[in-house]
């Protein structure tokens, strides 16, 4: 595989449809992306773990929302690990990257280096939340469950969507010839599409979770299972790369099951913070109550927890009673601020 090529498919997500199965699918690989996500905190490796493990499927599971939407997915739980957010910003144009961020809250001296990463969440839940930029944004909520997130994302489409689906993820760190140590990712996502999907109202699987066999049946759960199996054969080194080009993996896996790619999407490091969006979830707050959030040295700081961007603002500037322009000048007596539109 050459530079070029390796270039070529580090930070993409491959949509595809396996024609003999009616499987459809994704594989992603991510470099810089990842790297950029985890550079902006100093994790400690159990931690970088999980945030690279959510980073991958949101990659996977976003690349299917349509343009200008935005894809959550929220790991809570009562261990150490308290919360890991990722967020996927779909194109805002054919052609154009998609964007990821995300970040994790942790008790670092209840942390077990010793411990598997997805142990110290505990007990809590998994959620994916999709924001249509109108009205409510619709969330599914599972239970931590399976032993990995891509085990708790597998049993949310099972019981929120009916659909039998099937991550297989590799995340290490790399060392490539010539360059320094970081992050690697890649993943395939398979996803089945019953013609008739099941409505079995408790599962077979632990504590009533709905399995495969409980959704399809005949030919179409003959298909699921073959195309399982060929994906079991799949090696994580075959899966981070770079040395394996994405389309000849899949032909390696799945050959003989007529495999058909699609467009592939770009996938960058993005955060929407800026200093008009932090004046505006400020503007609810009284003159009163920016002054109780001013620091010793006078103005009011904010940090984003995704891209660590540093903000400070004049409390006068601040909230519905402010006096200031954020540029300084005085307002006029009267003026309101609201937020931005």
């Amino acid at each position: 595989m050459t530079i070029l090529s390796q270039i070529a498919w580090d930070d993409t997500v491959l949509p595809f449809q396996l024609d003999r199965s009616d499987v459809r699918g994704r594989i992603a690989r991510l470099d810089g992306v990842l790297e950029q996500v985890l550079e902006q905190h100093a994790y400690p490796p159990v931690v970088e773990a999980l945030v690279a493990e959510a980073a991958l499927l949101t990659a996977l599971i976003g690349q299917a929302i349509k343009l200008r939407w935005k894809l959550s997915l929220q790991i809570r739980g009562n261990g150490p690990i308290r919360l890991i957010a990722t967020d996927y910003f779909s194109p805002s144009a054919d052609g154009e990257p998609a964007r990821i961020r995300g970040y994790a809250s942790y008790d670092a001296d209840r942390l077990d280096p010793d411990a598997t990463p997805f142990s110290q969440i505990g007990e809590g839940y998994f959620a994916i939340l999709i924001d249509q930029g109108e009205g409510a944004p619709y969330q599914g909520i599972t239970p931590l469950d399976g032993g990995s997130l891509s085990a708790c994302a597998e049993t949310y489409f099972a019981q929120s969507e009916q659909l039998p689906t099937r991550f297989e993820l590799a995340y290490a760190r790399s060392v490539l010839p010539g360059q320094g140590e970081h992050w690697r990712a890649g993943g395939v996502m398979l996803q089945m599409m019953p013609e008739m999907p099941g409505v079995a109202r408790e599962g077979s699987g632990e504590g009533g979770l709905l399995r495969h066999t409980d959704i399809l049946a005949g030919e179409e759960d003959e298909n699921w299972v073959r195309a399982n199996v060929l994906l079991d054969t799949v090696e994580d080194i075959e899966l981070i790369g770079p040395s394996v080009e994405l389309t000849s993996l899949l032909v390696r896996l799945f050959h003989e099951e007529a495999p058909r790619v699609y467009d592939p999407q770009r996938v960058e490091f993005g955060c929407t913070c800026s200093e008009d969006r932090v004046r505006d979830s400020l503007a609810i707050y009284s003159a009163k109550d920016i002054a109780t959030m001013t620091t010793d040295e006078g103005p009011v700081t904010a940090d984003c927890q995704f891209c660590g961007a540093h903000y400070r603002f004049d409390p006068a500037s601040l909230g519905f009673e402010a006096t200031v322009n954020p540029d300084g000048t005085p307002r006029d007596k009267g003026e309101e601020t609201r937020p931005n539109d």
